[in-house]
């Protein structure tokens, strides 16, 4: 992780509003499924476009891909300062839809972006 662990956690669904069909449409993006593979590590990331693997887009754009991640349940966001820090919502997804997450980043394997 980067960053203090202190800091306000953005607005997300609770784990029981998680709904499948915004994960699908959330991740029906190529942008976002390959932020869902770099959050797999389950460590908290930056919001480094350059570290992400997505300095050919503006970081409007990558805050908007986060923004979407986030709403639907994917992923939470910590506001420390002017810092984001991302992490994916493992625990919460794997409650929610057991298996779905592991079936979804093994065939997602070597997509490119």
């Amino acid at each position: 992780m980067t960053g203090d662990e202190d800091g306000a956690l953005l607005p997300q669904p609770e784990t029981g509003d998680i709904r499948l069909v915004k994960i699908l449409h959330a991740l029906g993006d190529p942008t976002r499924l390959h932020l869902l593979r770099v959050y797999a590590n389950g460590e908290q990331c930056d919001c480094s476009s350059e570290r992400l693997g997505l300095d050919h887009l503006h970081k409007s754009t990558v805050s908007h891909h986060m923004r979407i991640m986030r709403e639907a349940g994917i992923t939470s966001t910590r506001a420390v300062g002017r810092n984001r820090y991302v992490q994916l919502r493992r625990a919460d997804l794997d409650a929610r839809f057991p298996g779905f997450l592991d079936a979804l980043l093994k065939s997602a394997e070597g997509e490119e972006l």
